[in-house]
C-alpha cells in the first residue's frame, strides 16, 4: 500500500494472488454475505484484480464492480487481465478516505486487514463511510495464519512461531486477524451480523503446484525484508528453508489455516 510497503510486495505478487485465489471459493463467501444482482460492489485490497471479476459477474446484468488497491502494478495487472464493462480499477491509499469512490450497496474485504495489525479497526471504520445504509459488509480474514502443521521438528516449530511473533512486533502483522472482525462490526453497530468459519489452506498428501508457489514465495519475500535471526540454525535461513521445504514437501504432513467470515448490516440512517 501507498502508506506503508506491504509486506508481501514484490514483482511477482499479482500472479500468487492470481494464482491462490479459488473461483468457487470467493463465490459461495460472497452468496453466503448477500451479494446480489445489480448491487453496486466495492473490493478493496483487490490484489490481481481476480476477485473483483468474480463478484463482477454475481451482480450482473446490471450491477457495477469496482477494485480498489494500493499498488499501481497490481491495478496495472488487474486491468490487463479482469478490464470489462462494468468494472473499474482505482489504485488509493486503503487507509486514507474513500468517500470520493461514491457509496456501495456491498463492500468486500478478503485478506487485507492482517497486514494492519495496529490500525485495523479504523482502517474498517475508513471503509465503513462507503457502505450505503442499509449495506452490507462482509470481512474476510485468515486466523492463526501459518501456524497449523503437524510433522514439524521442535525446532521447525520453534521457528516458524518466533517468525510469526517477529512479523507481528516489526512488521506490523496480525496471525490472529480473523477473531477480531466480528468485534469491529459489532463496535461500528452494523445489524444482523453473521460468521462462518472454514479452512482455507488445507494441505494433504501430496503438494499442488498452486498451494507450493504461494508458500515459498511467501517465505522468500517476507525473509528478504525482515532481520530476523534463526538461532535453531547454523546455516540461518537457508538451513531453515531447507528444513521447511522438506517438510512441506512430504505428502505426510498436515496444514490447515482457519479463514473467518464476518458480514453485517449497516443501519438505516
Amino acid at each position: 500500500m501507498q502508506g506503508k510497503e506491504y509486506l508481501m510486495e514484490n514483482d511477482e505478487e499479482a500472479l500468487r494472488l492470481d494464482i491462490k485465489t479459488d473461483t468457487s471459493v470467493v463465490e459461495k463467501q460472497a452468496l453466503w454475505a448477500g451479494i446480489e444482482t445489480g448491487m453496486r460492489v466495492a473490493d478493496i485490497g483487490c490484489g490481481s484484480g481476480k476477485t473483483t471479476s468474480i463478484l463482477h459477474k454475481l451482480v450482473q446484468p446490471d450491477g457495477v464492480a469496482i477494485g480498489v488497491d494500493g499498488a499501481e502494478k497490481r491495478i496495472e495487472f488487474a486491468k490487463e487481465r479482469y478490464g470489462v464493462k462494468r468494472i473499474e480499477f482505482i489504485c488509493k491509499d486503503i487507509p486514507e478516505p474513500l468517500n470520493d469512490l461514491g457509496v456501495f450497496d456491498f463492500v468486500w474485504v478478503r485478506f487485507l486487514l492482517e497486514y494492519y495489525r495496529l490500525n485495523s479497526f479504523n482502517i474498517v471504520k475508513n471503509i465503513s463511510e462507503i457502505v450505503k445504509p442499509g449495506g452490507i459488509l462482509c470481512l474476510i480474514d485468515l486466523d492463526h495464519n501459518c501456524l497449523n502443521h503437524f510433522g514439524l521438528s521442535p525446532r521447525l516449530e520453534t521457528t516458524l512461531f518466533a517468525i510469526m511473533k517477529y512479523l507481528e512486533e516489526k512488521a506490523d502483522f496480525d496471525p490472529y486477524m480473523g477473531r477480531k472482525l466480528y468485534s469491529f462490526l459489532y463496535d461500528l453497530g452494523y445489524q444482523d451480523i453473521n460468521i462462518d468459519v472454514a479452512s482455507h489452506h488445507l494441505i494433504f498428501g501430496e503438494l499442488k503446484d498452486a498451494d507450493a508457489f504461494n508458500w515459498m514465495k511467501k517465505f522468500e519475500v517476507v525473509s528478504g525484508k525482515i532481520n530476523f535471526h534463526f538461532k535453531e540454525y547454523e546455516g540461518g535461513y537457508r538451513e531453515f528453508l531447507d528444513e521447511f521445504n522438506e517438510f512441506f514437501t512430504n505428502p505426510r504432513r498436515f496444514t490447515y489455516t482457519p479463514v473467518i467470515c464476518c458480514r453485517g448490516r449497516k443501519p438505516m440512517a
